[in-house]
């Protein structure tokens, strides 16, 4: 009794074969598994996704330990230093704050050739 007779395999595949309304629901049913097996997967993804850019959306960066925390009490848990949300593209460098531009600690190199004689 270890294995189904050939009569059941023949009998289910007749049901999924003919166009009988056994047959239609089988594979609606089919389907319809198989479309949430490759759909829920899909949606978890997105909502996860949406809820990771939520999450990264309310840290608040310390400008001075690069501790990140969710809390509003306006200092650093960490440092102590006081803390305001500031958006990424913003950084104290571009306002001209206590790091040098770029354009002056960029080293010009000059190749010159040398002879290996």
């Amino acid at each position: 009794m270890g294995r189904p007779s050939p009569v059941l395999w023949l009998a289910l595949l007749l049901l999924l074969l003919l166009p009988t309304a056994a047959g239609r629901v089988l594979l609606d049913i089919a389907g319809g598994l198989m479309l949430a097996a490759f759909l829920i997967p899909l949606l978890l993804t997105g909502v996860g996704w949406l809820g990771w850019r939520a999450l990264q959306a309310r840290l608040i960066t310390c400008s001075v330990c690069g501790a990140s925390t969710f809390s509003n009490t306006g200092s650093c848990p960490v440092c102590g230093s006081s803390m305001t949300k500031k958006s990424s593209s913003t950084s104290s460098d571009s306002q001209g704050g206590e790091f040098p531009p770029a354009s002056s600690a960029t080293i010009d190199v000059d190749a010159t050739n040398v002879d290996e004689s």
